[in-house]
């Protein structure tokens, strides 16, 4: 096996981000020691119908990393892989929360691998606080009036109690 010293600078840290979570932003946060810029990726993502607009979750991730440097918010649709070629980015962030996730998470790493080589994939482990959270599961709390203060941040828990009417904190 050919091993290459190529040092990797660029980093995308694909997902639909319906709505962006703190285990999101701890992911975002984990990358960026490794690599010296970690593009958002949002997915447009139609056939999962998500709750919030592309535009809405564009500006959600945006004012929720606002501040943050060497990170930008950008969309994409079709093949993953293409899209990181087209950012010259030479790895993919994915989140491993538990074993459950890893089966998928391998098959697609090896997927990308597959279509180019060059482009690695590295898996992160969030905080220990955040290994549970899903944005589905976010979704579903805040739909029933559930608080999910502390599990999004504040502009996305905002956006939430505007779709949600019933969502109440203590």
């Amino acid at each position: 096996m050919k091993r290459t010293d190529r040092r990797v600078s660029r980093a995308v840290l694909p997902g639909t981000y319906d709505p962006f979570t703190n285990g999101h932003l701890d992911l975002l946060l984990r990358g960026l020691p490794i690599f010296d810029e970690v593009i958002i990726a949002v997915a447009r993502s139609a056939r999962k119908k998500p709750l919030f607009t592309l535009r809405e979750r564009l500006d959600l991730i945006s004012g929720a990393t606002e501040g943050i440097e060497r990170t930008r918010v950008e969309t994409f649709g079709g093949l993953l892989i293409d899209y990181v070629r087209s950012t010259g980015a030479g790895a993919i962030i994915r989140g491993l929360r538990a074993v459950s996730d890893f089966e998928y998470e391998f098959q697609m790493a090896l997927m990308n691998r597959s279509l180019d080589a060059q482009v690695e994939t590295v898996f992160l482990m969030p905080s220990a606080e955040y290994t549970f959270l899903t944005a589905s599961m976010i979704k579903e709390v805040a739909s029933f009036g559930g608080c999910v203060h502390g599990l999004v941040p504040e502009n996305v828990e905002l956006a939430l109690k505007k779709k949600y009417k019933t969502m109440k904190c203590k």
